[in-house]
């Protein structure tokens, strides 16, 4: 049997790791303990146990004050966070059979992206892949940099203009802004619309970024101002107060469907002159090996048949 220098086998353990990331991420040990199931001093010497076997001051533990990770315990969650990932990479890779995909892939999918990312994924990818498990979280911008950083999502559906950092990512697709207009509008038999002639008609405003500020950056654009009646952070609301005739949206995406939630005819104009697409890309950490399922996603996404501009430029005019 060989003999193995006794530093090849660390003293620490796993859990010790995960207890001290959870701790990290809760900002106390109760908050930790509770959400782990264990004892609050179990955790508290698991802590104590692996600074006592990496020979370092991890956290501060103060009761009024929680705990505060020190320099070295930053790096020592940043690097456990990895050990982690991959032990539990080694556990499915034994699982699975020669040149199978199996385990969670967890997406995130800025909300006016669901209805058109998700079916393509859930139907397609996971036909494929029958032991994938899709995990979805609807996202905005909002730490998604950190999030992708941390492993709590692996991949991201989202705009161009929304990316923070400098993830790796692929370019999917690309639409421009058209105007919704109810069907019994009189500029509803016009194949284009110029913004010009729309800024005494009241716009319902889909209100979350990047869609609200792309939508008024059109109008500033052209030195004019739109008379917002209402916001809403509802996809599905724009086009039900549009088809009640409450007035206009500017929106991206081309439902199938030339009706809103009521089933009132909705119809989708080309703007004039035409304004500049806006891109979707698939986004994932450049601090993460990405483990082969979800290499495979990403180049199943890049196979998807998604929306072209050809689709865009041969929208309704009845």
């Amino acid at each position: 049997m060989p003999n193995f220098h006794e530093d090849v086998v660390p003293e620490f353990t796993l859990r010790q790791l995960s207890y001290l990331i959870a701790a990290a991420d809760a900002g106390t040990i109760a908050s930790a303990s509770r959400h782990l199931h264990v004892s609050s001093s179990a955790l508290s010497d698991a802590i104590t146990e692996l600074e006592r076997s990496l020979d370092v001051k991890l956290a501060v533990r103060r009761k009024a004050h929680g705990l505060t990770l020190t320099s070295a315990g930053e790096r020592i969650v940043a690097d456990a966070r990895h050990l982690l990932r991959s032990a539990r990479e080694l556990r499915m890779a034994i699982k699975a059979e020669p040149g199978e995909l199996v385990g969670p892939i967890t997406i995130g999918c800025y909300p006016t992206l669901v209805p058109t990312v998700l079916p393509h994924l859930l139907r397609g990818f996971e036909e494929r892949h029958p032991k994938i498990d899709l995990v979805i979280l609807e996202i905005t911008h909002e730490r998604l940099d950190e999030r992708l950083a941390a492993g709590e999502i692996d991949a991201a559906f989202i705009y161009d203009a929304l990316v923070p950092g400098h993830p790796f990512r692929e370019h999917l697709y690309a639409l421009p802004q058209h105007i919704l207009l109810a069907a019994d509008h009189p500029l509803a038999h016009r194949e284009s619309i110029r913004l010009e002639e729309m800024i005494n008609d009241d716009l319902i405003l889909l209100d979350i970024p990047p869609s609200s500020e792309n939508t008024l950056n059109l109008f500033t654009s052209r030195g004019i101002a739109p008379r917002v009646r209402h916001r809403t952070a509802s996809y599905e609301a724009v086009r039900t107060l549009v088809g009640r005739g409450l007035g206009y949206g500017i929106l991206m995406h081309r439902p199938v469907n030339p009706a809103s939630y009521e089933g009132l005819p909705v119809i989708m104009k080309n703007i004039s002159p035409p304004v500049e697409p806006v891109a979707v890309d698939v986004i994932w950490s450049v601090e993460l090996e990405p483990p082969q399922r979800v290499r495979a996603l990403i180049d199943f996404a890049k196979r998807v048949a998604w929306p072209t501009l050809a689709d865009a430029s041969t929208l309704e005019s009845e």
